[in-house]
């Protein structure tokens, strides 16, 4: 049977790198980060664009799942709300797929290290960091698949991912 595995997490989690290791494992793959489908500068958060980005995600991920050519979708996004989860499932035809809903989650001190690379880096802003770490919490509520990150490597966790 088809997989779609939609991976969500907060900011910094290892979501990008984890879905790129997995991307290369399963057969047959395609692999969409959300966060391709509103990458703009400057970066503005907005009903019109939420919608927009909504709308981005559900088109591409349907065309993807409609595909013969594609046994196995990945999914990425921040995904904190059941909500947002919930939209994209209502949106998008699973009637082939096997759907896996998985947070990737970890503890504040590891999600901190990992952030901070990234602000020395010059890769995020500095907010990032308390604004990552708040979210945490939320991904409890999820009806998802739990992976704790905290003490593994992206390869480790992909390697999780496929033998689901």
């Amino acid at each position: 049977m088809k997989k779609l595995y939609i991976i969500g997490g907060t900011m910094g989690a290892g979501k990008t790198t984890t879905c790129q290791l997995l991307k290369n494992e399963l057969a047959d793959c395609v692999f969409l980060d959300g966060d391709w489908c509103w990458d703009m500068h400057p970066f503005k958060i907005s009903v019109e664009t939420k919608k927009m980005v909504m709308n981005n995600i559900c088109y591409i991920l349907n065309n993807f799942l409609s595909c013969s050519t594609y046994q196995n979708v990945i999914f990425c996004w921040v995904m904190h709300e059941q909500e947002i989860i919930d939209e994209i499932l209502s949106r998008v035809d699973t009637a082939n797929y096997k759907v896996f809903c998985i947070s990737l989650v970890c503890d504040a001190e590891s999600l901190k290290r990992r952030l901070q690379k990234d602000v020395t880096s010059g890769i995020r802003a500095n907010d990032v960091i308390t604004r990552s770490i708040a979210r945490l919490p939320l991904y409890d509520k999820l009806n998802t698949i739990k992976i704790n990150v905290s003490n593994v490597t992206a390869a480790q966790t992909a390697a999780k991912i496929a033998h689901l």
